[in-house]
């Protein structure tokens, strides 16, 4: 399982220096790392905010001297039994003074610490500084300003003159242009310090000063400044940050793993600490201060947030007063296009106080969790029967108990929480490696219906952990030298109404991977995913009980072959399918892509080319896309087209570097893509962007 990791930091350091001799590092296609490591494709997960929080992570390499069992698990690198040698190996022997000598500790071999070296340091850094911080700031190499446009060509309605109704009223437009413009400054060293800021506008936003709805240029502007081991104090944050602790039941980051290819290590959630938050996505995170203090085995955290949010404001649903405004809806999309969205900037506060009390000892790490969150108005949500036992009023608060224990092979964690309501949410589970060959993972996780957690992203099958209970269990098997086999499989109930499924339902959902890789430079695999779950059989009407639900199932397939021809050429060939089985009909789709790569010594070009028919929405497919640096693609394809793409990278000095991208997307079926003011009169979809990278010391 750590195979499919290297490319993340080929991609993030140009260099990548340790203080001990060391083998070459060998890189890895970043596709594979993400496709193994992400959750299952689904349209309600937040791909954007789980990519770029991995990314800061393994931005900061693990120091292999200090790095505790909750920090090295983290990482997803090593498997308990290692990580169990490894605390052992130095407890007897003291530090390692070189990379070369975990060669030593069981369970490690060439091929593995090949594998895990760009993730690792000897631990020389922050305390090894005799420079000034300021001077340290100033001349480190990790420092650079990103400039990013993207643009959609064809017009979309919503940049056309506006018209009139036959009631005389005229049509909402987008109040801006199509570009996206995006800029990020950021200097970091790890272990010692992180200050930056992010600049974001959207398609269809203006670019203007306006005050009054805090947008100064750009339509969201994000900062931080984290300082690491000042004294005891081992971090200090101002600005934008998240925080991970325990299971994530309180504080979970802004993302969770959960289900995916790597079927073992990613169903259990670490406590990573206060992170800065560098992302353009407007809401998950806390802005004011983080504080961490470190004595002895305890620390304590800290966490004060005064955040607006957007959210839109109506007359109270028991007054009708207009002067008693209440929330009615958040809106997490960021969006500010339109009038109408626009009014929905800023329109509320969120206080958010809480904190952690974390103690570890080796191998055991224990920990207390508590949020309580306040907004400057009552929510009073629109009341339905599927949102009966929803948040409503005007604080929260939340608080947990958290343990995880290395014992032997086995990595034990879980987490109970309670909420204000008096809903509980619990996870149980433990991650095994059997032996050599076997490494193997339960969850148990049960979340009640009137469970509130805002800063929530534990394990689960929904977006939220509220009104669900269920059994997880996965594997992955090395029978024999270049085969592997991962499985897992997920068995699921909700206890209430959801969302277009008006009646307590239940599901289940299994994967299995096998994999074959008979050189270094050949890899193929064969994926097969089903999932069944239930839905409404018709959306009209008001929901009452009792209501017809139906099981909808679905299969997806993957077949994938990878070849590195040489050190310049690479190409992948893959066939994805799909079929969905509801209401006793059966509709299925499938897409053939073929992937090409060639590198110049400062070039680097790759492209791809994709045919793809699949008979409606429900048995769409999603294929991972190659972009510009640090950028996520993740599209869903339905109906029949072709897709392609061509991305060119070139170095022009050694301090600035560019990348362009040209995508299309031609329909078959349609003369129009999408629908409202997000609609392209014809059957071509063209996007590009362009991203300049300037590396401040090179």
């Amino acid at each position: 399982m750590k195979t499919y990791f290297l490319l993340v930091i080929a991609l993030l350091f140009t260099r990548f220096t340790v203080m001990a001799q060391q083998p070459p590092v060998l890189e890895i296609d970043l596709e594979s790392f993400i496709e193994r490591l992400f959750p299952v494709q689904d349209e309600d997960i937040d791909y954007e905010a789980i990519y770029e929080v991995l990314l800061q992570l393994y931005l900061n390499p693990i120091d292999i001297n200090r790095a505790n069992a909750e920090r090295l698990a983290a990482s997803y690198l090593l498997d308990p039994s290692q990580i169990s040698n490894l605390i052992d190996y130095r407890t007897t022997y003291g530090s390692l003074i070189s990379l070369y000598e975990l060669q030593a500790v069981p369970g490690f071999d060439l091929k593995t610490i090949d594998q895990i070296l760009p993730f690792l340091t000897l631990g020389s850094g922050y305390s090894s500084q005799t420079q000034s911080f300021w001077k340290r700031v100033i001349f480190e190499e990790q420092a650079y300003f990103i400039l990013r446009h993207r643009r959609t060509w064809e017009t979309r309605k919503g940049f056309t003159p506006p018209d009139t109704s036959s009631t005389g009223k005229i049509s909402s437009r987008y109040l801006g242009d199509p570009n996206e413009l995006y800029l990020r400054f950021r200097i970091q060293h790890t272990r010692d310090f992180s200050l930056g800021f992010t600049l974001d506008k959207d398609p269809g936003e203006p670019f203007t000063w306006d005050a009054t709805t805090a947008r100064y240029g750009f339509n969201f502007f994000s900062f931080h400044f984290t300082k690491y081991f000042v004294g005891k104090w081992k971090t200090i944050a101002l600005g934008d940050y998240q925080a991970q602790f325990g299971q994530g039941l309180v504080f979970g980051a802004g993302y969770s793993l959960g289900k995916g290819a790597e079927t073992v290590p990613t169903v259990r959630r670490s406590s990573v600490g206060i992170l800065p938050y560098t992302a353009a996505l407007e809401f998950g995170f806390f802005r004011g201060a983080g504080l961490t203090y470190e004595s002895g085995k305890w620390q304590s955290t800290l966490i004060a947030s005064y955040a607006p949010r957007d959210g839109r404001a109506a007359a109270s649903l028991d007054t009708l007063d207009t002067g008693n405004l209440t929330i009615s809806s958040f809106n997490q999309s960021g969006l500010h296009r339109t009038s109408s969205e626009l009014a929905t900037k800023n329109q509320f506060r969120e206080i958010s106080l809480g904190g952690n009390v974390q103690f570890t000892s080796g191998k055991l790490q224990a920990g207390s969790n508590y949020l309580f969150t306040k907004f400057d108005r009552s929510w009073e949500r629109e009341p339905t029967l599927y949102n009966r036992y929803e948040f409503a009023g005007q604080t929260n608060q939340v608080g947990s108990l958290y343990l995880s224990y290395n014992w032997k092979n086995f990595f034990l964690f879980g987490e109970s929480a309670i909420s204000q309501s008096g809903g509980k949410g619990n996870v149980l589970g433990f991650i095994s490696s059997l032996s050599k060959e076997i490494d193997f993972s339960v969850l148990w996780r049960k979340y009640d219906k009137d469970f509130h957690s805002f800063y929530a992203n534990s394990f689960a099958e929904s977006t939220r952990p509220i009104n669900e209970q269920g059994v997880y269990l996965g594997i992955q098997i090395k029978p024999i030298p270049r085969w592997k086999i991962n499985a897992y499989y997920d068995f699921f109930n909700f206890p209430w109404l959801r969302y277009r499924v008006y009646a307590p339902s239940n599901g289940y959902e299994w994967l299995a991977r096998v994999s074959f890789q008979p050189t270094r430079n050949l890899t193929a695999f064969i994926q097969i995913r089903e999932e069944q779950k239930d839905r409404n059989l018709s959306d009209s009407g008001a929901p009452s009980l009792p209501y017809q639900i139906q099981p909808l199932n679905k299969i997806n397939g993957l077949l994938s072959l990878e070849y590195q021809v040489s050190k310049a050429f690479f190409f992948r060939s893959r066939i994805l399918f799909s079929r969905v089985n509801y209401n006793s009909q059966k509709t299925s789709g499938f897409m053939i892509l073929q992937d090409a790569q060639y590198n110049f010594s400062k070039f680097r070009v790759t492209g791809r080319i994709a045919l793809f028919d699949t008979d409606d929405y429900d048995t769409r497919l999603y294929a991972f896309e190659n972009n510009v640096l640090w950028t996520f693609s993740l599209p869903a394809f339905s109906g029949q087209g072709m897709r392609y793409y061509i991305l060119a990278q070139y170095q022009i000095t050694p301090q600035l570097t560019s990348y362009f991208r040209y995508s299309r997307t031609s329909y078959t079926d349609r003369e129009v893509i999408s629908s409202g003011l997000q609609e392209i009169d014809g059957p071509n979809q063209t996007e590009t962007a362009l991203l300049l990278r300037y590396m401040l010391h090179r």
